[in-house]
């Protein structure tokens, strides 16, 4: 559906709000899971997903990498969401009345010294709105909720806290995806995000990895992860600056392709003016 944008959670969960934020106007599809959020757009009920990818504190979303190589879509765009944190209770209810607080488990890690300091129970929750709903359906002035200020104003919480995150700099970066890549304007500094799996023999990833070193190329991230439940052998995920179609990350990829296998492109896309920022402090 055009001018939709489908993303994991409940309404007023942070990857609504990074909805909002990055595409305004447009309306916001919540579905229960991620994979629900890749269906959405592949089937034409949205036209675009909103998945976040890691977190400055908590790191990476469990399960998004897993979805990247079959799911169907494209980056086009990415976006650091700053995430702030509310503690949420039943109207009337103090932060001294709580015993437990529900949320997901990124907020939950992101929130571990607030909620120690409490002296209160961290319970996992499916998504960050979706526990400020449960707590409004529980009626319990003993249960709260980590969530946004939008999720108070929804589902009647009081706010009992302001920026119950352990550190200033949380930050939650998404990856926005849809069936069709797009083409990033020229002259613009842009980023490439691949996957790829190295064969299971002695330097494989130091050999896939020496084109780019020797051709000039950026690696802004390198993340493994386990598949398959299998330990022989990691598959990678790959943020690089550049276009794969300049002559120098070509020949990085014909060089990775000679020692890795399964390389899949996930898309090129115009660098977020977040990392200059992060860049100059």
């Amino acid at each position: 559906m055009t001018n939709t944008v489908a993303y994991q959670g409940e309404p007023g969960a942070n990857s609504d709000l990074a909805c909002r934020n990055v595409l305004p106007g447009w309306t916001t599809l919540p579905c229960a899971a991620f994979e629900d959020a890749f269906a959405a757009v592949r089937e034409g009920r949205a036209q675009r997903a909103m998945i976040p990818v890691e977190n400055s504190i908590a790191g990476r979303v469990a399960d998004v990498h897993h979805l990247l190589p079959h799911g169907g879509l494209h980056i086009v765009a990415e976006h650091f969401q700053p995430v702030h944190h509310c503690i949420l209770g039943l109207p009337g209810t103090n932060l001294s009345d709580l015993r437990e607080v529900h949320s997901h488990v990124q907020a939950l890690g992101q929130c571990r010294e607030t909620l120690r300091r409490l002296g209160v129970k961290p319970i996992v929750h499916a998504d960050t709105a979706g526990a400020a709903a449960d707590v409004a359906r529980r009626g319990n002035n003993e249960h709260g909720a980590i969530a946004s200020e939008l999720a108070a104003e929804i589902y009647g919480l009081d706010i009992l806290q302001k920026n119950a995150e352990d550190v200033a700099h949380n930050t939650t970066r998404f990856l926005i995806m849809q069936t069709e890549p797009v083409a990033p304007a020229q002259g613009s500094t842009v980023m490439t995000s691949f996957l790829f799996r190295v064969r299971s023999i002695p330097a494989s990833l130091y050999k896939a990895l020496g084109g780019f070193a020797t051709n000039g190329v950026n690696l802004v991230k390198l993340e493994s992860y386990m598949v398959d439940g299998r330990f022989q052998a990691a598959q990678f995920y790959v943020d690089a600056e550049g276009r794969p179609e300049e002559r120098n990350f070509a020949l990085a990829l014909d060089e990775l392709r000679f020692f890795a296998e399964e390389v899949k492109l996930l898309g090129t896309y115009p660098a977020s003016p977040f990392r200059n920022s992060e860049g100059q402090r």
